[in-house]
């Protein structure tokens, strides 16, 4: 277990005017909102990159108290939270969402940039806050990773024929997606790469794109889009996320797109513990 328990110091502010109780009480969901927008896209962050990352899921059990227990794991225990990772961020001084995310975003991006985390936390009591961010014991139990990867393409295809607003972009309802074995096997490369040599990232640890990856597979079509995942132990979950995100969900969403190969893999002593690939294509 990694806990990070950091204390920010801001500069007080007079308070000219009280907070309504119902006001302040808003304020922790909409820290989350804004912790999952800047998740939404790429962020320049500790001087890397970070990929475009899904929403994180609000979890009650993981709003403690502020002035609760230091011992995250005893807390969550008696929340009955199976977690297996788990970070707490504590700040003093925010007056609201909007200063708390600040403080976040100046010293504690890598934290919600995480992409093992897939849940979220927060609770406030007046300029003090607890966000804790965490990943739960793998509870699904999941077929083979061909199994798995045709019900990804199930509910990708659901998803393709309904109109949908992927962030700024709105989608018509498209044609389904077919399976190709070839893309499911360079799928399946990438996922057991990621999960065994513990990263997640679009661009492997040999400089390979998810082109390159697909030629060297053998696949003669074109490959211009791949979604990526980890932490989600459910195929419903991680297109759940995609969905939630603007640039994984206009990569469902894409008419050009025909073909689909998709994939998890599970690495008990990687970060995340399961991964996930669904390599997008047309011939």
């Amino acid at each position: 277990m990694r806990v990070l328990s950091s204390v920010l110091r801001l500069a007080s502010l007079p308070v000219m005017l009280a907070f309504a109780v119902a006001a302040q009480a808003s304020e922790p969901a909409q820290l989350i909102d804004s912790i999952n927008s800047y998740r939404s896209q790429a962020q320049r962050c500790a001087g890397q990159a970070s990929l475009e990352l899904p929403p994180l899921a609000s979890d009650p059990r993981l709003v403690l108290p502020v002035n609760g227990s230091s011992d995250l794991r005893e807390a969550l225990a008696q929340a009955s939270y199976p977690m297996v990772n788990v970070q707490a961020i504590t700040l003093n001084g925010p007056r609201d969402a909007q200063a708390a995310m600040k403080a976040v975003q100046e010293s504690f991006c890598q934290v919600v940039l995480n992409p093992q985390f897939v849940d979220i936390g927060v609770s406030q009591q007046g300029r003090e806050w607890r966000i804790v961010l965490a990943r739960p014991l793998l509870a699904g139990r999941l077929g083979d990773w061909q199994a798995e990867g045709q019900q990804l393409l199930a509910l990708i295809n659901s998803a393709r024929g309904q109109q949908r607003q992927c962030g700024n972009r709105a989608f018509n309802a498209t044609t389904p997606l077919a399976w190709n074995a070839v893309l499911a096997g360079a799928a399946e490369a990438h996922t057991r790469a990621m999960a065994n040599q513990n990263y997640l990232d679009h661009v492997d640890r040999d400089g390979r794109t998810p082109g390159d990856r697909a030629e060297l597979a053998g696949y003669a079509g074109q490959v211009s889009g791949e979604n990526i995942a980890a932490g989600q132990d459910t195929p419903r979950k991680v297109v759940d996320g995609w969905l939630a995100s603007p640039g994984h969900c206009a990569n469902v969403m894409n008419p050009q797109f025909s073909e689909l190969g998709a994939a998890y893999a599970v690495d008990p002593k990687s970060d995340a513990g399961i991964y996930w690939t669904a390599m997008f294509g047309a011939p």
